[in-house]
């Protein structure tokens, strides 16, 4: 502390800028502070929406694929069913008096051949002529086959029963098909929510060391402020002891001064000379009368 009451005042001026500096620094800090967490909470909030609308995703992903696996136990069922029959009607064939000549099947599609031919070919009348009977032959060889098969009962009922097993082992890999895309589409566009949940994050990880740092900044600003504040509260202690001491001095030299006066006009009263009210009333105050 200096002595100087004018020095005193000078450095009480420059702490209380000083303190209004780290005040005014604190208040932005603090509003820069509250910015911050706002932007945490609002990023926080959309991951949390996004997490939400994955975990959702999730769910219908995974109940996709429990589908797809009672969908391939189905197929591996009905799959396992055809071959079983499937050695059925080989055996039974192979029980079967052998047919000479191409395969029902392979009659059906030489018929279906044929046919095409006359719808899209221009035919003379006698190539047309010969195309028709082939055409007969082949049917009644179709009618022959059909009849000799439908004698026998057990062939045909296990062709059917064939037929039934393979249309249903493809009906559930159909499904298993169907539900592996749906499942794959779900799992997509939950993960592309997780990688937009796990950008937002961040970005709220960095507002929230943002969010700090604004706050250790602004508490350092606050403890500096405090510090002049009662930096400033020392020197008006100062201050107001030397004014006292200017007051008590002030005082002591108007009594000095007074009590002078008083002397010189008593001085003058013993003399004779004439006292004006004036100066009674400063003898009386100086207690000389």
């Amino acid at each position: 502390m200096t002595d100087s009451l004018e020095e005193i005042e000078q450095q009480q001026s420059i702490i209380n800028n000083d303190a209004d500096k780290h005040r005014r620094l604190r208040d932005e800090l603090n509003k820069q502070t509250k910015e911050w967490v706002m932007k945490r909470d609002e990023l926080n909030a959309q991951v949390r929406e996004l997490v939400d609308k994955a975990g959702k995703h999730r769910e219908d992903r995974d109940a996709l694929n429990q589908n797809v696996r009672e969908a391939k136990a189905l197929r591996d069922e009905w799959n396992k069913k055809f071959g079983e029959i499937n050695d059925k009607v080989s055996e039974l064939r192979k029980d079967s008096p052998r047919e000479s000549g191409p395969s029902l099947g392979r009659l059906r599609k030489d018929l279906e051949n044929l046919e095409y031919q006359q719808q899209t070919s221009v035919l003379s009348k006698d190539k047309e002529a010969q195309l028709i009977e082939k055409m007969r032959d082949i049917l009644r060889q179709i009618d022959e086959r059909e009849k000799s098969q439908e004698q026998n009962t057990e062939l045909s009922e296990a062709l059917a029963e064939l037929r039934e097993t393979r249309d249903q082992a493809e009906e559930h890999h159909r499904m298993v098909s169907e539900y592996a895309e749906k499942a794959q589409v779900e799992h997509d566009a939950m993960i592309t929510l997780y990688e937009q949940a796990d950008k937002l994050r961040k970005e709220a990880d960095q507002a929230q060391e943002k969010f700090i740092e604004s706050k250790l900044l602004a508490d350092e600003e606050h403890r500096k402020h405090i510090e002049e504040i009662k930096k400033l509260h020392e020197y008006d202690k100062s201050a107001s002891v030397h004014r006292h001491k200017q007051r008590k001095a002030r005082r002591k030299k108007e009594e000095t001064a007074s009590r002078k006066e008083a002397e010189d006009i008593f001085d003058r009263f013993k003399s004779g000379d004439k006292l004006s009210t004036e100066d009674l009333m400063a003898l009386q105050k100086s207690g000389l009368l």
